[in-house]
């Protein structure tokens, strides 16, 4: 058995470990904010994979049951007041008045363990309101409107240009399709949800605006401290601002 260290960027740290579990990893580690180690059966190709990561460390390792190592570093947690994430493996039961939501930490964005979901969650519990209509851009696992389905929202669209997370997201809430907001129609949702990239979030904020009801919410995050000024720029009235650890969350409304 062998493993790589491979350094990435925190906000693409879900998309790394999805990759590496298609690769054949059998357990996966976080190191720290920057770093996570990999491991990989002896059957594997190395050479292969350090050419796929090229800055990767690779390290041999003594024989252990790294699946279990990997998935003891993951256990149930509280979101918020009203949601209780279990992986999948795991069969803990909610605590009264919490929703259980699965997730499968390394099949697309959004384990609930990463801060912008977490944010996202949170801010969920006050702006999702029943009977809404809700649209999750870039929605991954589908977490996120999983969770507006479990608040009570009437109609909950995801979409991501990622035809891997739309299937897996499509087990958690129907309406899910390959794509951006661009496809959506005008005036569509009363909340918009976008945990992605800021790069992202500004080039989009002009269709967010405008998937949006009048009076409508935008919960925006996925974006670092540093990174909150140019996301703010690019979108309409700024309601509230939410911060866990180095990672924003930007409440905006729509006036039209």
């Amino acid at each position: 058995m062998f493993s790589l260290e491979i350094m990435c960027d925190p906000a693409h740290r879900d998309l790394l470990v999805a990759d590496l579990w298609e690769q054949g990893s059998t357990g996966i580690t976080e190191l720290d904010d920057s770093h996570l180690r990999a491991f990989f059966e002896d059957g594997c190709d190395r050479q292969a994979l350090l050419g796929r990561y090229p800055q990767a460390l690779a390290r041999d390792e003594d024989a252990r049951d790294w699946v279990a190592v990997a998935r003891d570093l993951m256990h149930p947690m509280p979101v918020g007041s009203r949601f209780f994430l279990v992986p999948e493996w795991c069969d803990d039961p909610a605590p009264p008045g919490r929703f259980r939501i699965t997730v499968n930490p390394g099949l697309a964005f959004g384990t609930g363990v990463h801060e912008s979901t977490r944010l996202c969650l949170e801010a969920l519990e006050d702006y999702c309101k029943p009977g809404i209509a809700v649209l999750d851009v870039g929605t991954g696992s589908g977490i996120l409107a999983e969770a507006a389905s479990l608040l009570g929202a009437h109609h909950v669209i995801g979409c991501d240009t990622d035809p891997v997370s739309v299937a897996i997201a499509r087990s958690r809430v129907t309406d899910c399709f390959v794509g951006s907001c661009t496809a959506v129609r005008t005036g569509f949702a009363d909340l918009a949800l976008a945990n992605i990239s800021p790069e992202a979030i500004v080039e989009l904020a002009p269709d967010l605006a405008r998937s949006l009801r009048p009076g409508g919410i935008l919960l925006a995050s996925g974006f670092e401290r540093q990174e909150i000024d140019w996301v703010k720029a690019a979108l309409a009235r700024i309601v509230e601002v939410r911060q866990k650890g180095s990672w924003t969350l930007v409440v905006a409304a729509v006036d039209r």
